[in-house]
């Protein structure tokens, strides 16, 4: 331990004047408290402290890494330190620098600011649960205080100076909570109510994407968010909102709506150039050849861009005349390049419909010129339905053949009795109808109507033979040359009542019947096994013998082989190109 005239010395060496010397006297004579801050002078810089004199006994050594400029530290620099103790185990101060400005600047808060006042700091670090501000003392910013929104990197504020409110201050553990996220909701609310004051619907306002939905973006008006959904982005199509706008843009908005009530508000972006469908019937008329690129692929059909912003749909159906196409992306792809012919334009609705098949000719009306009704025509059957036989008569186009229009002579119950698929059949053209796509073909109409000479070969009365054909629960049939056939009612089998006709007769017995009833335009004979056993001379007809033979009566048909087989089947069915 030196005495004080050793220490002038030195210090009188050192440069110092005649008041620092006078000072540190002063100093020397005055009650030293520890905790105090009390101010020193700096005798000596070395490599890892600085020692400073605080005129008590001994000096105090303070680290070097306290002195925040310590490249600019001076001997007789004047410095506050904070006495911590008198004497250490070497009977040497101890004293503080870093806890000195600690002090100073806590008291500073403590005189100057309040909970709920606003500080300046800078963000020092992360710490669990938020990050630090040095706002002279080191404060508490918790994570979800640092901005409005949640923040994914908080490394990215180390550095920042920002402006912060106090919100807590507690003065045993000396620690201080502060948030920036309060200061920034209240300028929030600031600028929402002066931007409810000047908003109008039609205003362009200026905006950056702060948030993407699958059903629009949230625009950050400065103040409040508007919504710029997906339907006013573009006039075009747009399946997400990603396609149009990336978070960070700045845009520039149509106000659409405002709801004062609920602080709401309405963006768009497309009103900002011409609707494209405002005069849409003159730009795209019906009947018109359009050129455009496929976008979309939907089971139902394909959607074509015509221009930016306008679409037409060709239905499945619309693709070809001949092909069934069950969906649009089993002949098109997404960027195909396609002709197409306007079908019908909907302006209050944005639809157009497109046909692609119309830009070619339609094969049913070329049949209708190359193939007149009455004229003959061959083909191949491709499948039955239970009324009829299609027939692909060239490819693509099919004719139907009705049950009814088989046969002058037999009733074809199903088309499978007298055809087999893939065979060859000739016919004629009863119907062409190229609006539904529709052939109606008759194959017997190909050949002589027997009807013609049955007449003059039959008559009531007359005795014949034949073999029988069918069976049925009303009786038989009786093929009495080939393709006419004649029945025997039940009740004409015998003079015995006869329970079954199965009981009495079998397929292929050859009878002898006479034949009682002759109907042209019904095409029906009717036979009586029972009046061939009276003699030519002796026979009269009476009504007996015309039992179930009454005109209308579904047992009277010609062909017909089972009772039920009549039910439903009289008369030709309407059909359609869908039924093949």
């Amino acid at each position: 331990m030196t005495d004080l005239t050793d220490t002038s010395a030195e210090l009188a060496a050192a440069g110092l004047t005649a008041a620092q010397l006078d000072k540190l006297y002063e100093e020397s004579l005055k009650e030293f408290n520890e905790g105090s801050i009390i101010e020193g002078v700096v005798v000596s810089i070395r490599s890892n402290d600085v020692m400073v004199d605080v005129g008590y006994k001994s000096e105090g050594i303070i680290p070097r890494n306290e002195f925040k400029n310590i490249e600019e530290l001076a001997l007789g620099d004047s410095v506050e330190v904070l006495l911590e103790r008198l004497e250490d185990d070497n009977g040497m101060v101890v004293l503080s620098k870093q806890r000195a400005e600690l002090q100073k600047n806590w008291d500073n808060i403590l005189e100057n600011y309040n909970e709920g006042d606003v500080i300046e700091g800078v963000i020092e670090g992360r710490v669990k649960g938020g990050m630090l501000v040095d706002v002279g003392v080191e404060a508490f910013l918790p994570g979800s205080q640092i901005d409005l929104t949640p923040v994914k990197n908080p490394d990215e504020y180390i550095g920042q100076v920002v402006t912060v409110k106090i919100i807590k201050i507690n003065l045993e553990r000396r620690n201080i909570v502060v948030s920036r996220r309060e200061l920034l909701e209240e300028q929030r609310r600031e600028q929402k109510q002066l931007l409810l004051s000047e908003i109008k619907i039609g205003q362009l306002r200026k905006g950056k994407v702060k948030n993407i939905t699958d059903f629009g973006a949230f625009i950050d008006l400065t103040g409040m968010d508007g919504l710029l959904h997906i339907t006013d982005m573009s006039w075009g199509r747009i399946n997400h909102p990603s396609e149009m706008v990336k978070i960070g843009d700045e845009l520039e908005v149509t106000i659409l709506d405002v709801d004062y009530e609920k602080e709401r508000v309405s963006l768009g972006l497309k009103q900002q150039s011409d609707n494209p469908w405002e005069d849409i019937e003159s730009k795209f008329p019906v009947g018109h050849r359009v050129h455009g690129k496929v976008v979309n692929l939907m089971p139902y059909g394909a959607f074509i861009e015509l221009e930016p912003g306008v679409e037409g749909l060709v239905h499945v159906s619309e693709l070809s005349w001949t092909k069934r196409i069950a969906r649009a992306s089993d002949v098109m792809n997404i960027g195909d390049e396609v002709d197409a012919i306007v079908l019908k334009v909907d302006k209050d609705e944005k639809k157009i419909s497109l046909g692609v098949r119309q830009t070619e000719e339609n094969p049913w009306e070329i049949f209708a010129t190359n193939h007149p009704i009455g004229s003959p025509i061959s083909g191949t059957v491709r499948n039955f339905t239970n009324y009829g036989a299609f027939v692909e008569l060239e490819e693509g186009v099919d004719g139907m053949v009705h049950v009814s229009d088989m046969s002058w002579t037999r009733k074809i119950n199903h088309p499978s009795e007298m055809l087999e698929k893939g065979q060859h059949v000739d016919a004629v053209v009863l119907e062409v109808d190229p609006s539904s796509q529709r052939i109606s073909l008759g194959m017997k109409q190909a050949q002589p109507d027997p009807w013609t000479s049955i007449a003059s070969k039959y008559a009531i009365g007359q005795l014949v033979e034949g073999k029988v054909a069918k069976l049925a629960q009303f009786g038989a049939f009786v093929e009495l040359e080939e393709g006419i056939e004649g029945l025997v009612h039940i009740s004409q089998i015998s003079d015995d009542r006869v329970e079954k006709v199965k009981d009495v007769l079998k397929v292929g017995d050859a009878i002898k019947a006479r034949i009682v009833k002759m109907d042209e335009v019904e095409r029906r004979i009717g036979l009586s096994i029972k009046a061939a056993e009276v003699a030519d001379e002796d026979f009269n007809l009476d009504d007996s013998m015309l039992e179930g033979l009454r005109p209308g009566e579904d047992m009277v048909d010609l062909g017909s082989a089972f009772e039920d087989a009549f039910n439903g089947l009289e008369g030709l069915e309407e059909w359609h190109p869908g039924d093949k």
